[in-house]
């Protein structure tokens, strides 16, 4: 072998090592440094990474030295050799189990213990007596080890058992994993799992191509069979060195790439994106560095390079890269901290539908105490103090103005005043006097489709930098919005309690106008037309006249629907819900279940009268739906009824009534909920119940239809 091919192969040695050195650091790092809890798993794969690059350390500055060269440091790196040849595939399997979490169960704990006391064994056989041969033994033939081949075999036979066992356990456990516990962690096996069962086969057949070829070179060494140092030897080590490297290579990066699939080391969900950018980014750092300054150690550059200063240099910048990028993934997670608040639901609808004494005179109806604000102001932006000022037509609806921090007297005044010196179309952000508006330095105009909606007073940041374009843009967007949202809540919260109170005055005002009527014109026109009848002949169509007035009031009455009626006051609303399916519906269905204790329907007169009416509309529709479209298109199909209704708890202990009508029969079309189909009915009914804080759930399946209807007894 030619002097030039040996250069060649020997740069590409040195490059395939320092690649190693480079992809196994970074690794290992990123899993320690990114780790969510640093368990004694994350320890073992982070360090076994950093192992591999400690051993590729010592691999680079032995094949660092001009070809031929050797030095007295070669029996450190021959010994760390083949303490890293007998702990990569214990440490591989262990790893691999505990990912998979085998070790939780005893059948995983009891191969962790067969294997460990293979490996042991098979250390003891290497350790015991040193029949281990010194580097000198290898590359001198002058000398030979003071002892015979006798612990050889040994070592020859536990050797490729211990790294087959290793290896093939690891492939089991990989393929029957535990259940996981962390998020998604079914899915995140699936994708890794291919990546690391290669790598697993890999360093496999690393492990048997080490093991033979060390078990050959001791058998000649034992034998005082040492090859004459020549180009054609040197060559042969540096070809097989070569492709056990590139081995290496390939399982690194298939770990690498398990990593970049789902984090399966770290147990944290990194931004996968970024994380995948970083990887590619390392791969081709490790790559350009590797080629270069292999190529300047191979002989090819700068013969005399010192060699472990620049390994020095590696593992600072490797390093640097690593803290790099987890300070990245850690900004990442602070962004997605302090945008939380503006991503968190405000509950209007809950707030709207279940009023607390807290918010019942609030602007929001869920009280937000500057939470939102807060974030906006110290976790985003970093300013040392801002005001949030709701300025224009939506002063009213918004609420009082925001400081942060809070309590700070608010420049109301200034700012108003401010407000009116803007130009219909301002700049995002206008510099003001601190002095003047509270320690602010920063006014930034808030607009809407009607104009000015409020102003955004910012002081300086806490570590003095300035305010970029983006930041201000942002903080301009989320204030504009946090105006918008609050008035637009206590807009809402008005709508609601005017509309009870709307429903409360018909109410009464329907039950006043059906009293006067039937207790005090009818009875008058009554009487007027008994008096009339004893008259003459000729009132005798004023009489009629008063009889028809008479009769279309009366019916007039009956037509209309009874608010609380007699029944409805007498029994409650379960009580007249009773009487009412009795009397009118009972022949629609073949068997009717009412499951309703005495106990209950008294208990259900604790009901106000408005959400007693409520309930008791809403119930009566139900049932009368299930009467018309219980069938389908069959009349002659049995159809059953249930009605049952219990208590619960609800929102601050409040008492909840929930009344349950189901029946058999085939369920609602999708058609029949059309607006002003027969589902309308249930709309408005829900809607109603909705505003007086209760609830209407509807259930189709193919066993019937089941209607759910809650309301809280009282309101606080």
């Amino acid at each position: 072998m030619t002097y030039r091919i040996l250069t060649l192969f020997d740069w590409a040695m040195i490059a395939v090592s320092l690649f190693n050195t480079v992809i196994l650091l970074w690794l290992g790092l990123t899993v320690l440094l990114n780790a969510e809890r640093r368990t004694w798993g994350a320890w073992v794969a982070g360090g076994g990474l950093l192992f591999g690059a400690a051993f590729f350390i010592g691999h680079t500055a032995v094949v660092g030295r001009v070809i031929g060269t050797f030095s007295g440091d070669m029996e450190l790196w021959w010994r760390l050799g083949w303490l890293a040849l007998l702990a990569t595939p214990y440490l591989w399997y262990l790893v691999m189990a505990w990912y998979s979490g085998v070790l939780r169960t005893l059948r995983g704990q009891r191969w962790l213990i067969l294997t460990s006391l293979v490996g042991l064994v098979t250390l003891a056989t290497l350790l015991i007596g040193d029949p281990l041969p010194a580097y000198s033994h290898l590359v001198d033939r002058d000398t030979r080890p003071p002892f015979t081949a006798g612990p050889l075999p040994a070592i020859s036979m536990f050797y490729p058992v211990y790294s087959i066992t290793c290896s093939l356990l690891a492939l089991r456990v990989l393929h029957t994993p535990t259940t996981s516990e962390r998020f998604m962690g079914a899915e995140a096996r699936r994708r890794a799992r291919p990546w690391l069962v290669a790598a697993t086969w890999t360093l496999l057949l690393v492990g048997l191509c080490v093991g033979g070829a060390a078990t050959w070179v001791l058998q000649l060494v034992y034998l005082g069979e040492v090859p004459q140092r020549s180009m054609r030897t040197l060559g042969l080590i540096i070809v097989f060195d070569l492709g056990v490297s590139l081995l290496i290579a390939l399982s690194t990066v298939l770990i690498g790439q398990a990593v970049v699939a789902y984090e399966v080391f770290t147990g944290k969900a990194l931004p996968r994106g970024a994380l995948r950018t970083q990887w590619r980014r390392a791969m081709l750092l490790a790559i350009s560095y590797s080629l270069i300054v292999g190529w300047s150690m191979s002989g090819a550059g700068i013969p005399e390079l010192p060699i472990y200063q620049l390994l020095l240099a590696t593992i600072i910048m490797t390093s640097f890269y690593a803290l790099l990028g987890w300070r990245r993934f850690e900004q990442h997670e602070l962004t997605l901290r302090s945008l939380r608040p503006f991503l968190t639901g405000r509950r209007l609808f809950e707030g709207l539908v279940h009023p607390t004494p807290a918010s019942a005179e609030s602007a929001l109806p869920a009280a937000d105490d500057g939470g939102v604000f807060r974030a906006l102001a110290s976790d985003l932006l970093n300013a040392k103090t801002a005001y949030l000022i709701p300025l224009g037509g939506l002063a009213a609806l918004a609420g009082p103005p925001l400081a942060e921090p809070a309590p700070a007297p608010v420049p109301l005044a200034a700012a108003q005043q401010f407000a009116q010196s803007l130009a219909p179309q301002p700049p995002l952000c206008l510099p003001v006097e601190p002095t003047h508006y509270g320690g602010a330095v920063w006014a930034v105009p808030l607009t809407g489709a009607d104009g000015l909606i409020g102003l955004l007073l910012l002081g300086a940041k806490r570590d003095e930098s300035l305010y970029t374009e983006e930041e201000m843009a942002l903080a301009r967007a989320a204030a504009e919005r946090m105006v918008d949202s609050q008035a637009g809540a206590e807009m809402a919260r008005r709508l609601v309690a005017l509309q009870r109170r709307r429903l409360a005055e018909d109410q009464l005002l329907d039950r006043r106008a059906r009293r006067t009527l039937h207790d005090e014109v009818l009875p008058r026109i009554h009487a007027v037309m008994l008096g009339l009848a004893a008259q003459q002949e000729r009132d005798a169509a004023m009489l009629n006249q008063l009889a028809a007035i008479h009769k279309q009031i009366s019916d007039l009455l009956h037509s209309l629907p009874p608010a609380i009626g007699p029944e409805l006051e007498r029994h409650g609303s379960l009580g007249a819900l009773r009487r009412a399916i009795r009397h009118e519906l009972a022949e629609s269905f073949e068997q009717l279940h009412w499951a309703i204790e005495p106990a209950q329907e008294q208990r259900a007169q604790q009901l106000d009268p408005l959400r007693a009416e409520a309930l008791y509309y809403a119930a009566r529709e139900a049932v009368r739906n299930a009467a018309h479209h219980g069938r389908g298109g069959d009349p002659q199909r049995p159809l059953a009824l249930h009605i049952s209704a219990a208590w619960r708890n609800g929102r601050d202990d409040q008492p909840v009534l929930t009344v349950t009508v189901s029946d058999d029969g085939v369920g609602h079309s999708p058609a029949s909920e059309r607006p002003g189909g027969a589902g309308a009915g249930i709309a408005l009914h829900s809607t109603i119940l909705a505003i007086l804080g209760g609830s209407l759930n509807i259930e189709h399946t193919a066993g019937g239809t089941r209607v759910a209807i809650s309301v809280p007894v009282m309101i606080g």
